[in-house]
């Protein structure tokens, strides 16, 4: 499972920006991840779960918060950005096909909130 590896580099990740004083403080972590990035948010949870338990042991009072976005194509033949419903690469204005994505493979730390 890729996920277990995904959130190992999310705790490298908040290694190398926070201090170690911040990162006792670590409340919520928010994670942006779009539908093309191949993450399926019940095994992310899980996965942070399971590293938290096993390897991560300082941020057990920490929680993941997993905001999906959409997946959103730019148009070239009308210059409009719509949202890709079930996967179907085309222009929700004008109906031209449209692999342009401007959104949807995200996967990236949002936001970390720090308790008081």
């Amino acid at each position: 499972m890729h996920e277990i590896s995904l959130v190992r580099t999310i705790f490298r990740t908040l290694d190398e920006n926070f201090s170690a004083e911040e990162l006792k403080r670590v409340a919520t972590i928010e994670l942006k991840v779009g539908p093309l990035a191949n993450i399926e948010p019940v095994l992310m949870q899980n996965a942070f779960g399971a590293v938290v338990e096993e390897e991560e042991t300082r941020f057990r009072e920490t929680t993941l918060k997993i905001n999906m976005v959409p997946i959103l194509v730019h148009c070239l033949a009308c210059d409009k950005i719509s949202e890709v419903a079930q996967y179907h690469f085309v222009c929700g204005v004008c109906g031209t096909p449209s692999a342009n994505v401007v959104q949807g493979n995200e996967l990236l730390i949002e936001r970390v909130v720090l308790r008081d």
